[in-house]
């Protein structure tokens, strides 16, 4: 029960880094069972950056024992988790941020995937409404990022596959938005998507692997438009309409203002593109470069009219 996935072991080849962790792994496993009084009750799931291992404690319990690769993103997700107390999101049961590991409610493996993508985006607007509680304040706030945002695109080569116009847009909107008191406050998931929902038992969906911030609830759209992205493609409907559905949806339900989520959509993805086109040559990844940037640019043009 403690084998590492092949799946997961595959990921080395990211690195020297993610090659030590997987190779500490299952020690680190077997001590979290030993110290914590845990039983592992099935085989390891993983996720990009995370092993899971289902579990229960000593009263017979059900758990969830999840331990992550250590990273900026993921260094605060029990923070977040502790702050909503469970409403909307897995419960916390216990954390050891120096390990990166959190013992959570088990959920199921069912997630939104299976949904109408419309109706899993009315079940993220209503999360939205209940996830964004004022912040902690140890959390990094999104106007610093947005700033950092606005320099780095408006310093891309002129010569970039993506269109300069929406590179230019996308730049002063986050310096706007950098300079705005609005921009920070809230706790943000920031990756909150049809994966990272899953269905549970004391509710029929709960949120989980945060990636938090103190930032702006409109931020939390764009996720929601660029995943499920063959769908799109294979609708009767133009790819343009699908877009704007999801996002007038996500709109709606959460009671955003569109205004300033559409904004937010053109920044992020233009920062997804701007991600891609710093990878070294050779890279590999799921997705090719210009299937990315050209969604990339679809959604900026489609939340746009």
């Amino acid at each position: 029960m403690l084998v590492v996935p092949p799946s997961f072991l595959a990921y080395a080849a990211r690195g020297a880094q993610f090659a030590a962790f997987l190779d500490r792994l299952p020690g680190l496993l077997r001590e979290l069972l030993d110290e914590w009084e845990l039983t592992p009750d099935g085989e390891m799931a993983h996720g990009f950056c995370a092993a899971v291992l289902a579990v229960r404690a000593t009263d017979g319990a059900a758990a969830a024992l999840k331990v992550g690769w250590p990273h900026p993103e993921a260094e605060h997700e029990h923070l977040a988790l502790q702050h909503w107390h469970g409403d909307g999101a897995v419960r916390l049961l216990r954390a050891d941020p120096r390990r990166s590991a959190l013992l959570l409610e088990r959920l199921s493996t069912a997630d939104l995937a299976d949904l109408w993508d419309v109706e899993a985006c009315e079940v993220v607007g209503g999360l939205y409404r209940r996830l964004h509680v004022p912040a902690p304040p140890q959390l990094r706030r999104l106007s610093s990022d947005a700033a950092r945002w606005g320099e780095e695109l408006a310093a891309l080569p002129r010569d970039a596959p993506v269109p300069r116009r929406l590179v230019d847009q996308a730049a002063a909107l986050a310096r706007g938005f950098a300079s705005d008191e609005a921009t920070d406050g809230r706790l943000l998931h920031t990756d909150l998507h049809y994966g990272n929902v899953l269905a549970g038992d004391r509710e029929p969906w709960l949120a989980i692997d945060p990636k938090p911030l103190s930032g702006d609830p409109h931020f939390e759209v764009a996720p929601m438009l660029w995943n499920r992205w063959p769908e799109l493609v294979a609708a009767p409907r133009s790819v343009r309409d699908g877009v704007r559905l999801r996002f007038e949806t996500l709109v709606d339900v959460g009671g955003l203002d569109e205004e300033r989520a559409r904004g937010w959509v053109v920044v992020r993805v233009l920062r997804l593109a701007w991600g891609r086109l710093q990878d070294p040559p050779g890279a590999r990844r799921r997705t090719s470069t210009e299937e990315l940037l050209t969604r990339c640019v679809t959604i900026a043009k489609a939340v746009q009219g």
